[in-house]
């Protein structure tokens, strides 16, 4: 084999090892701590809270460490959270997608928040509601939640 042919497979082959690495990339930068902020449809203060979100295989998120970092009768104790983020766009170190997040209240029972936007890089905004049946817990505004 000629030197010339012997690089471009050796070219070729750097090229292709490269390839398998990109989507790992995208699917990682969901993962990390990111803090909360949500606002009523008037722009005052509703909510606030800190999570953990590990990306998961497909559209799965793991949610840990959540936190409310504002006091609410709604979320007491006990939540338990749901997410998704479905990645679209470019994975070589950008990452965009759907992003959706559910709380459901512990203590008291019966308090729903869903959380319903777009992800772009460090940034995920979006259109909130909570459903509840206690005194309060009903409303809907706008969110956004940033990579600490």
């Amino acid at each position: 084999m000629n030197k010339s042919v012997l690089s471009i497979l050796l070219g070729l082959a750097l090229v292709l090892s490269g390839c398998g690495n990109s989507s790992s990339t995208g699917t990682a930068n969901i993962t990390g701590n990111w803090s909360a902020t949500l606002t009523n449809t008037d722009s005052s203060p509703a909510f606030a809270f800190t999570t953990t979100f590990t990306q998961m295989t497909g559209s799965s998120v793991n949610v840990t460490n959540l936190s409310f970092t504002t006091s609410s009768p709604c979320f007491v104790s006990g939540e338990t959270e749901t997410a998704s983020f479905v990645l679209s766009g470019n994975f070589s170190g950008s990452v965009s997608g759907v992003f959706q997040l559910t709380i459901k209240s512990g203590s008291p029972g019966g308090n729903t928040l869903t959380l319903q936007g777009t992800a772009q890089n460090n940034t995920i905004v979006g259109t909130w509601t909570l459903v509840g049946i206690s005194s309060g817990c009903s409303g809907s505004g706008n969110f956004v939640v940033t990579r600490m």
